[in-house]
């Protein structure tokens, strides 16, 4: 069995290898124990907190392989983007230029380093093993925080925002990068990336241009990588459209990927989960059943379950009724998932 749930300290070691499998690609998954460590103390002091509003806080949690204690997954959520450290993004604009004397007028595209998407909530630090990428551990690790989002409302913000990795050539180099963040850090993608995963992030305000940056100025092949993302993740922004994410002007500073942004409230999870009352029995039929995600109502113990069940009588086993630490009588949530949220594509990275 394999439950969704927050982050501990007995994770760290797992938690290294996912580091290390993510290859240095996204910037909240470095591969720094220290940091790693930070990760799960913040999402355990979070937890503790008896919060109003959303401020620092910040939620980590994983998969875990009950049979063997394996970690499968990790995904976060950040409460307050920008509360404790600036978050960088490019606004994507227009400048219009016009000469009077030859009655000529140009639109140009440009990028404006902006603070705009601070305040916003975010989810971030999305990464499943390639192995388990066609299984439920994908649904489970990128729906169940959606859940959690639902359920604990004062602790998130009115919108929800994510970034989506930019394209890479059949070198696995950003040409966005190449063309245009390269020559202002004097650095490797993957450096950068590291340094703002373990919050060096004042090296982004120091060096990054302090005026628009002209889109036609730079290569062909990055300007075609603005906004655009890596092929292998159509299918988890699909996922993401689906709960009512919109791709805004925004894109990430590093590879040019696209950002999407939601109302929490209008999220298709925080509205279709339902509560029901526990109850259980040894043995549950599932030959006709929906294949749903379940959970409690925890806040430090939260946890989630994929399972299937019948939505007129759900009944839990005494295993799965363990796993979420709940007895009869006690409230659930229930979400039940369409069938392609079964059938995802690998994705790993978010």
């Amino acid at each position: 069995m394999r439950v969704f749930r927050p982050v501990r300290f007995a994770d760290l070691p797992d938690i290294e290898h996912l580091a290390v499998a993510a290859g240095g690609n996204m910037t909240t998954l470095p591969n720094n124990r220290d940091h790693l460590e930070q990760l799960i103390n913040t999402t355990q002091q979070s937890l503790q907190q008896n919060v109003v509003s959303a401020t620092d806080q910040s939620y980590h949690f994983v998969i875990e392989e009950t049979t063997n204690r394996k970690i499968l997954g990790i995904s976060g959520i950040e409460a307050c983007v920008g509360f404790s450290s600036p978050f960088y993004s490019y606004r994507c604009e227009q400048l219009q230029h016009h000469s009077q004397t030859l009655q000529i007028s140009n639109t140009i595209d440009t990028l404006n380093l902006s603070q705009d998407c601070e305040g916003l909530s975010r989810l971030c630090t999305f990464y499943l093993a390639p192995t388990e990428s066609m299984t439920s551990a994908l649904p489970l690790l990128s729906l169940s925080r959606l859940m959690f989002v639902g359920q604990q409302r004062h602790r998130f913000g009115k919108k929800l925002m994510l970034e989506l990795q930019g394209m890479v050539d059949t070198e696995q180099r950003s040409p966005f990068w190449q063309s245009l963040g390269k020559h202002f850090f004097n650095m490797e993608f993957q450096r950068a990336n590291y340094l703002t995963g373990i919050n060096a992030k004042g090296f982004i305000a120091d060096l990054m241009p302090k005026y628009p940056v002209y889109v036609p100025l730079l290569d062909k092949t990055a300007q075609q990588a603005i906004g655009q993302l890596r092929p292998d993740l159509l299918n988890v922004k699909k996922l993401f459209t689906s709960e009512g994410f919109v791709q805004n002007n925004y894109i990430s500073i590093f590879d040019g990927g696209p950002t999407l942004e939601a109302s929490t409230a209008s999220l298709k999870t925080v509205n279709t989960q339902f509560s029901c009352n526990a109850r259980i029995q040894d043995t549950v039929d599932s030959s006709t059943k929906q294949a749903v995600l379940i959970s409690n109502n925890y806040v430090k113990n939260f946890a989630a379950l994929h399972t299937l069940v019948d939505l007129s009588d759900i009944y839990l086993t005494p295993e799965q009724a363990q796993q979420l630490n709940v007895a009869v009588g006690d409230k659930l949530f229930v979400l039940p998932l369409d069938i392609n949220q079964n059938t995802l594509a690998p994705e790993t990275i978010l």
